[in-house]
């Protein structure tokens, strides 16, 4: 367990002085985890494993916050970008490679007939609420989802909401997952200003009663759009997306992350009638067309179709799943892995049952001092995961929850704390 990470500091104190926020993203920054302990810069990744600028190797289990789907240096994916490469990047004119993503987006999403291609998940889910917006002549949305939209219109909700005009707060209203009657009420309170209802498939909890249905009836029933946020459901849970593995179909959708294995790549997809109105609305951007990101996301989805790819990170994240949740169990630890098997969270609960991040930082500095990188809000699995890495990764938890028992026996979890206190990015 001795790690030097003297160059991740080095590198870090250099970053002081020229990268604001010492990150490119909030969730990669040094205080995002247990600063001190964690490696602050990553050099190299194959396969399930990445290694930091001071040589160490981890099992990872945020994989670049989500995208790295299959693996790091996948032959595959690897061997397609090069072949493009071959020929160029970004064109004068169109490619042929959107027409063709899109012809295969459209055969697994139910809602694609048409796409149109972003460089992020972000960008992807707010050009569909300018697009419902132009559609219903409406200004409102009702959103329910984890967040991660950077733009004014979500953002302004929470507290990193500097630089936001005021106004933007009006504009959205929240409901909560499985309450169809948090939605109503909203719908109740402005009749004919809501312009789409923008919703995750699932979050951390499966829909009830059919919730889904319930918001697309209601929503459709007021005259507004539903768009789906499946930049994280989007290829992990079925190939469809969460709408397919659901069972209920959106007006429009938006992707990224799994969509190309690292690639900088979103999409909006959605019905024709609706999508059509992109030949006016503006979203326009030099580099939708990038051809080695699109080349990517073919090669990323022949693999999915030709390999069982998500059928394995079912599988190998129940393994995990399991395995964590036993242990804590049996070590009496009131520590839970939580969500879907693809898409996970671990909590770590005090005395009053509530998440405490004290006790998540000390479980997260035991593991990646064993060499097992999670991150604090989700965990992922990838097609290259395999049962010695779930394995090691459970022994490794095992000898953390240990020590994290002990911490909170002697009433002394401060004190078994090497680094910092993790950081929520935003409330």
């Amino acid at each position: 367990m001795i790690r030097s990470l003297k160059k991740s500091f080095g590198y870090l104190e250099k970053a002081r002085k020229f990268i604001p926020a010492l990150s490119q993203t909030f969730s990669k920054a040094p205080y995002s985890f247990v600063q001190g302990v964690y490696p602050v810069y990553l050099e190299r990744g194959e396969g399930s494993h990445v290694f930091d600028v001071d040589g160490n190797e981890y099992i990872d289990y945020l994989l670049g916050l989500g995208p790295i789907i299959l693996g790091y240096k996948y032959p595959a994916i690897d061997n397609a970008i090069k072949r493009q490469l071959e020929s160029g990047i970004t064109f004068s004119l169109p490619h042929p490679l959107e027409l063709f993503v899109a012809e295969e987006l459209s055969k697994i999403f139910p809602c694609a007939e048409m796409t149109k291609y972003t460089k992020t998940g972000s960008d992807a889910v707010t050009a569909a609420v300018r697009a419902a917006r132009a559609i219903t002549k409406r200004d409102k949305i009702a959103y329910c989802g984890s967040g991660g939209v950077w733009h004014d219109w979500y953002i302004t909700t929470t507290s990193r909401n500097m630089g936001i005009p005021s106004f933007n707060t009006d504009l959205i209203l929240t409901f909560e997952y499985n309450n169809i009657y948090s939605l109503e009420k909203i719908f109740d309170g402005n009749r004919e200003q809501i312009a789409a209802v923008c919703v995750e498939p699932t979050v951390l909890s499966p829909p009830k009663e059919a919730f889904l249905q319930k918001v697309l009836d209601m929503a459709h029933k007021n005259d507004a759009l539903v768009i789906f946020d499946e930049v994280v459901t989007g290829f992990r849970f079925s190939l469809g997306g969460g709408q397919k593995y659901f069972g209920a179909t959106p007006d429009l959708a938006a992707l990224g992350k799994g969509i190309a294995n690292g690639m900088p790549l979103g999409a909006i997809v959605g019905k024709r009638e609706f999508m059509k109105v992109f030949d006016e609305v503006f979203y326009s951007t030099t580099y939708a067309g990038e051809t080695l990101s699109l080349a990517a996301c073919a090669a990323t989805i022949k693999e999915l179709e030709s390999k069982k790819v998500i059928e394995h990170m079912w599988d190998i994240g129940r393994s995990f799943m399991g395995g964590f949740n036993k242990l804590s169990r049996e070590i009496g630890v009131n520590a839970e892995c939580v969500g879907y098997p693809v898409r996970m969270r671990i909590d770590c609960r005090d005395e009053d049952g509530k998440d405490s991040y004290l006790l998540k930082s000390l479980l997260m500095q035991e593991t990646i001092k064993r060499g097992i990188l999670f991150h604090p809000s989700v965990t992922y699995v990838s097609y290259s995961h395999t049962d010695e890495d779930v394995q090691k990764t459970l022994e490794a938890c095992n000898e953390a929850l240990m020590i994290l028992k002990k911490a909170m026996d002697e009433k002394n979890v401060k004190g078994y704390l090497e680094g910092e206190i993790i950081k929520p990015v935003f409330t």
